[in-house]
């Protein structure tokens, strides 16, 4: 599957981060797209047009509880000499059979109900006396509690223009429409319109699922007890809430002991959920780096090259790096280092673009800009190999984070944004204007 099976690099090929982002970019693929009602539609995106079938609203309706009248009839009403219409009845929300307004009346009318023909705009009833004979009111009585209010008198103080709080028919979308583009990501706003213009099922491609796996036998699920030796798995809940994050449904499995055995069986069990597996931990040079050890020799069935491929990258950090397909489906693998600033860079580099790929989005990259450095020494970066440091972003200037150090998890909870150092820049000067990735 892995498109870097027809390049002739050798073992020791330094990749660089475009290269090896560009081949797992060629390889990975939308999903195909399916029917999915609204709720389950969300956070996936849409591969077609929604045109919308009928106007919203679709009929004039009222903005306000008040009143429908005709203009004429409160033309310079006051609270000195108000406008004395008499009460034809009620309007509401739903009501199908509707009043008609004439000469000298006003039918009362709640938000949302049709306008009744004759009325030609709304009163608010604040505008009015509630038809109780006194002064101004601030709302209505239950019909329940008061049915009398939907007959009777009311005064109206104040005058009305023509179409006052009033929402025409198509004001807010017109049948026919475009109501969403092909490419638009379906969140709650997105839904709301589908089910307002009576689309009950989208056709979109789904969220991706993505499995995440750590490796280490010195690795222990937080709550259990620590032993000799052992350190607390972030990577697996890292990693997990960074592919939600992106777009996909993510499902984190317990770190896997360093045995090559167990791990491809582990891995085995886990395609049948995959569209995309992320290990980490295990890829470097190591005697016990059990990933590299259990999955450079896994074929991928009926594809011609498949299987997972370990590179070096000229990147610091995150230079082991592997990626491939695996299984029946050829479903892809990315395998990333098990330092957790390693692996959290190199999902923000790699596993990132790859998830918004197969969601079919056509940005699929972090926003970057270019913002001054602000730090009290230069920053070094090994000759020929792009550098990526933890970042705080604050208009328009970059403040590094936590030093050098690739270890530092606390450093990486306060950052915003990554600092990207060129390969041909070994050192860049305070004040300088650099490369940012906005992580936010």
């Amino acid at each position: 599957m892995s498109s870097a099976a027809t390049r002739v690099t050798g073992q020791d090929h330094l990749w660089s981060v475009t290269e090896h982002l560009e081949d797992i970019l060629t390889t990975v693929r939308p999903l195909e797209p399916i029917e999915l009602q609204l709720l389950d539609a969300q956070g996936c995106v849409l591969v077609e047009d929604v045109t919308v079938p009928v106007s919203l609203p679709p009929f004039d309706n009222s903005s306000m509880d008040g009143y429908a009248v005709r203009v004429a009839d409160v033309a310079g009403a006051s609270e000195g000499f108000p406008a004395v219409l008499t009460v034809v009845g009620d309007v509401a929300a739903g009501q199908a059979d509707l009043l008609h307004v004439g000469p000298g009346q006003a039918a009362r009318i709640m938000t949302g109900a049709p306008l009744p023909p004759g009325a030609e705009a709304v009163v608010p009833v604040e505008w009015t006396d509630g038809g109780l004979g006194e002064g101004p009111v601030s709302g209505m009585r239950a019909h329940s509690a008061a049915p009398a209010g939907a007959s009777g008198q009311v005064s109206v103080h104040r005058p009305a223009e023509a179409r006052a709080h009033v929402r025409a028919m198509g004001s807010d979308v017109r049948a026919g429409d475009r109501a969403l583009a092909a490419g638009s990501v379906l969140g709650p706003p997105q839904i709301a319109l589908l089910a307002a213009i009576g689309r009950g099922t989208v056709r979109v491609r789904p969220r991706p699922r993505v499995v995440v796996m750590s490796t280490g036998s010195e690795l222990v699920q937080p709550d259990e007890k620590l032993g000799s030796g052992q350190i607390y798995d972030s990577n697996s809940f890292a990693l997990t809430a960074a592919a939600r994050d992106a777009g996909a449904i993510a499902y984190r499995v317990g770190a896997v002991a360093d045995d090559a055995e167990t791990l491809r069986s582990t891995i085995e069990d886990q395609l049948v959920r995959a569209d995309l597996m992320v290990t980490t931990g295990g890829v470097s040079v190591g005697a016990y780096d059990v990933v590299k050890e259990a999955l450079s020799t896994v074929g991928d069935e009926d594809e011609a090259g498949g299987g997972v491929e370990f590179r070096k990258l000229a990147m610091q950090p995150g230079k082991p790096q592997g990626f491939g397909s695996i299984g029946p489906d050829h479903t892809p693998l990315l395998a990333l280092p098990g330092n957790p600033v390693s692996s959290y860079v190199s999902f923000e580099l790699f596993v990132r673009p790859a998830i918004r790929t197969l969601m079919g989005l056509e940005d699929v990259h972090r926003p970057t800009t270019r913002a001054v450095l602000r730090t009290d020494k230069a920053l070094t970066s090994p000759a020929g190999r792009r550098q990526f440091l933890r970042g705080k972003y604050t208009d328009g200037e970059v403040t590094p984070v936590g030093g050098a150090g690739s270890h530092l998890i606390a450093a990486l909870a306060r950052a915003d944004a990554l600092i990207v150092v060129p390969e041909d820049d070994t050192s860049v000067e305070p004040g300088t204007e650099v490369e940012v990735v906005l992580l936010g």
